[in-house]
Order: C-alpha cells, then structure tokens, then sequence
C-alpha cells in the first residue's frame, strides 16, 4: 500500500498539459514513438550505406555499427526514464526529438569532409588517422540515436496515470516503438536509399521527426516557430551538392546507389573505370583503343589453356560487372554464348550504357551468382568468378560447397578461374581459397598479375601440369590470345597449388579475418 501510494503521488506530480491532454494530444505522443522506432533503425541503415563507399559494408562495419548504434539506445533509455521521472513535461520530450532531427539533418552535411580525410589517412596508411576518423563518422550517430532513444520510456511516463494501466501503456508504446521500427528497415532499404540515395534519405528521416516534434511543440503553446524545423532541415537538404566521395582521380562520369552498392564511373584519359563502394579497387575497364587491361580481367583468357587447349564454346562468369571479360571472350573468340551473372541490376545498367556491353552473345543474368549456378542445369568450359565487394570476396563464394557445385556445372575439360587479392608478399587469401580448391578438384594453378596486387586461380576438372599448360600456351595460334599468354610465360608467374591444410566451408569460411589481417599486416610494415 505504501509502495502503491508513492506511486501515485510521484504520478500527481505530473504538470497539468500533460496530466489531462486532449485526445488528439496523446495520439500525436504515439506518432511521435511510431516515428521514433522507424527513424532509429532506418539512420542504422543509412549509416551502413553513408559509410560504404569509404570502408566497405564487411561484417565487421555492420557489427561496430549496431554495436554502437545499441549502446547509443541503451543510453538513451536509461537517461529518457530518469529525466522523463524528474521533468515529466510533454513539451521537454518534443525538444529533445526536434534536436534530434536537427542533428540528423547535419550529418549528411559534415560526414564527407571527415569520410574524405579518412580516405587520405588511408592513403598514408596511417592506422590511427583510418581508426580515428571511422570513429569520428560512428560518432556523428551518436546525438541523435541517444535522443531517439529517450523517447519510448519517456512517452511511457507520460501516458501513465495510474499504475492499474502502466502495463497498457507500455505495451502500446514498445507496440508501436517496433513497429516502426520494422517499417524503418523496410522502407529505407526497399524504397528511399535505392530511389533516392543515402543522404536524401536521411534528410527524409529528419524532415519527418521534424515535423511530428514541431506539431508537437505548437500543439502544448510553443508558437508557430516550432514548425520552422522540417522547414531548416528541408533548407539543409536543398544546400547539398557533389557526390558522396570525390572521385580518386579522373572525372566522374556518374554517381548513383543501388540496393548493393555506391557507384561510380570514372574516366580516365581514354580509359573508362567502374568503381564500386570505398573505392580502392576497379571492377571493370573499358577502353576503345585497346583490348588489354593489364589486370585480372585479361588472365581469365587463359583459362582454356590449362584444359584442353581448345577455346571454350560457352563460359559463366559470375560477378559479371562492366561486362570487361564478356568483351575480351567475344573479341578472342567470336560470339561463343556467355552467362553473364551479376547480382546488381543497377551496375547491369551501367555497364549497357558506359562500358558497351552489348555483345549479342551475352546473356545477362541478374541474380545472387551462387543461386543461380545451384539452379541452372547447364555446363561450362570456362566458369570465372569476379565477384567483389571491395576489398572481401562474398564468404559463400570461397568454400568447398560452392567450389564442388561449379565443377558439377563444368565439362570434362572445364576450368573453374578465380580472382583473388592479396599484397606484393602476403598471399594468406590465394592459399586459403587455392588450398579450399585442391580439396574439389585434381590440379590447381595459380598465375600472379604482374601490374596489378592480384592472383587469377585456376582449377581444372582433369589432372594436368604447368608443363602441360605451356606447351598449350606455346601451340597458341590466335594473335590476339598471344599478348597475354607471353606475358604469363615470360616472368615465370605459373605455379601449381598444392594442399596446405586450409579447407574454407559454408560452416567456417573467415575470408573477411584473412583480408583483414592482410590489410592491417600491409599498413604495419609500411
């Protein structure tokens, strides 16, 4: 009884606005937690993406970033219960959403000075400048995910006025608190960030909030000042311009987001590049006065040539980009049919409109690329597998699982060929997937890139030798093949892989540890 009395008392002491609010009023506080739960989680997606085109979207940016965006509510929650105790005022709660939004609606204004000093940190690869400012752009979170945080447990203290129907209360709230939440996944990801892009999105997510938290100040006699906020956050948005990165070098073409990725297209002198999220690699080149790249992509052509000999009649490529090594297949050897798998509708576009691909023979096909090969019934002779998210390789494309469904998908003489990054010393990712591929198939080669930190793996569905693949590289009798297989020959770059122990499977495949600790080993000796 007692416990129950100072309940009550603590309950009364709550100022009469908010005591006894109109109807309307108490609706427009679960708009307000509605609001609340979907902008919360939909800035924990924006902040993936915000982030991406400087430090990738690898499981470890996602895990710092909820970790942090977590801690961010959790110490909302706790200090929106002891203010909401201390100063149950309505009019408090919409100050502190409307700081909220306005401190939402900066972010996209300040985050790329900071993004791009990081990249030039990275590029003296000074580790604590590439920490510090990863950090500092997590930090930007910090203001308004802590405020949003406030809300629920303070809309609680507000909609309770007697302790028989706390219990109703809370569950309204948290009701409609993941509720909006659930939309704030949905609809940033399914609809805002791929229409419209990062920053326009988080804008929206501002203006919105805005808008809820100054109806609600001039709702308890704050002035029709109040609904100047959505007005600022909306002039903010209007102030924006240039992309979200500058582009490294050259002139950049275009800019958009897509569901998967940030692009660019980058010209270059004759040369047009496709650079995809942080921009430390190319995915595609398309040059129309050369054939050769120089790269990877160029490497792939050889892959024949550790089978039979004979040139291919119908090659998968997965992670099929700007379409550069479906141009170089067609070229070599005329309109042989191609698979061309690349799970980025978008970059399909691009790559139509900057890159020419628009081989006849080409037959794009928009889908995760191991899905796809898991449901095709066809058989390649060459299967080429490019598939990035800069800088890591998707884990379920390293593993033994996927290694034994393409060599299913091969002909007798078919070769699988895989791309692989490493550095000038440390070749920890080539052994693993090599070492995963000696497991599947009976030879394994390796050939490094010369003019690029890059090794193509090669896996046949026979048993052969370097010996073997020379004297098929020296038989050579097509011109435009003969480039590169001298380049391969001269410098001695072809190896056989042999089992090292390491065996990748869809159980434990921690490509994105390897790359990690590439990355940091590099910077270390530097």
């Amino acid at each position: 009884m007692l416990a129950d009395g100072m309940a009550r008392a603590r309950i009364d002491r709550v100022p009469p606005s908010a005591e006894l609010p109109r109807a309307w009023r108490r609706e427009l506080l679960l708009v307000l937690v509605f609001v609340g739960g979907l902008t919360s989680l939909g800035v924990e997606f924006a902040a993936a993406r915000l982030l991406a085109p400087f430090f990738g979207q690898s499981l470890f940016i996602w895990g710092t970033l909820i970790g942090l965006i977590l801690i961010y509510l959790t110490v909302g929650y706790y200090v929106g219960g002891r203010v909401a105790d201390r100063w149950p005022d309505p009019r408090l709660l919409y100050r502190i959403t409307t700081v909220a939004a306005l401190a939402l609606g900066l972010i996209p204004l300040v985050a790329r000075p900071i993004l791009s000093f990081s990249q030039q940190g990275f590029a003296r690869l000074s580790l604590g400048i590439v920490v510090g400012s990863l950090l500092s752009v997590i930090v930007l979170f910090a203001v308004p995910v802590t405020l949003l945080g406030i809300v629920s447990p303070f809309a609680i203290r507000l909609r309770i006025h007697d302790v028989k129907t706390a219990g109703n209360a809370a569950g309204a709230v948290y009701a409609l608190s993941t509720l909006g939440s659930i939309l704030g996944t949905f609809i940033p990801v399914f609809w805002l960030i791929p229409s419209f892009g990062t920053r326009p999105t988080i804008f929206i997510l501002a203006i919105g909030l805005g808008i809820v938290s100054g109806v609600g100040l001039w709702a308890y006699g704050g002035g029709w000042w109040a609904l100047a906020v959505p007005v600022v956050i909306l002039g903010l948005a209007l102030i924006q311009h240039g992309g979200i990165r500058a582009a490294a070098y050259g002139t950049r073409l275009f800019e958009a987001e897509s569901a998967y990725n940030y692009i660019q297209v980058v010209q270059d002198g004759t040369r047009t590049d496709l650079v995809l999220n942080e921009g430390h690699a190319v995915h595609s080149i398309y040059d129309p006065t050369t054939l050769y790249t120089r790269g990877p992509w160029d490497y792939f052509l050889l892959a024949p040539l550790f089978g039979s000999g004979a040139r291919p009649e119908r090659i998968a490529i997965i992670g099929l980009a700007g379409g550069t090594v479906a141009r170089q297949y067609t070229s070599i050897d005329g309109p042989i049919p191609i698979d061309g798998v690349e799970i980025d509708p978008r970059i399909v576009e691009v790559g139509r409109r900057y890159f020419q691909m628009t081989e006849p023979n080409l037959n794009v096909i928009v889908a995760d690329g191991r899905y796809w090969l898991q449901t095709t019934n066809r058989r390649y002779d060459v299967i080429a597998v490019d598939a990035y998210r800069q800088p890591y390789i998707p884990f379920y494309l390293t593993t033994r699982e996927f290694f034994a469904s393409a060599r299913d998908h091969l002909t007798p003489n078919g070769v699988l060929a895989i791309n692989a990054g490493r550095t000038a010393s440390d070749y920890r990712l080539v052994d693993a997937l090599s070492g995963t591929l000696t497991a599947v198939y009976p030879s394994v080669f390796v050939v490094d890139v010369e003019a690029y930190t890059n090794s193509v793996i090669f896996a046949t569905n026979t048993e052969t030798s370097v010996e073997e693949f020379r004297a098929r590289a020296l038989a050579n009798q097509n011109l435009a093949l003969d480039p590169i297989v001298q380049d391969a020959l001269a410098t001695g770059r072809v190896r056989q892989a042999h089992p090292n122990g390491i065996v990748f499977t869809d159980d434990l495949a921690p490509v994105e540890r390897v790359i990690d600790e590439i990355i940091l080993g590099y910077i270390r000796s530097q």
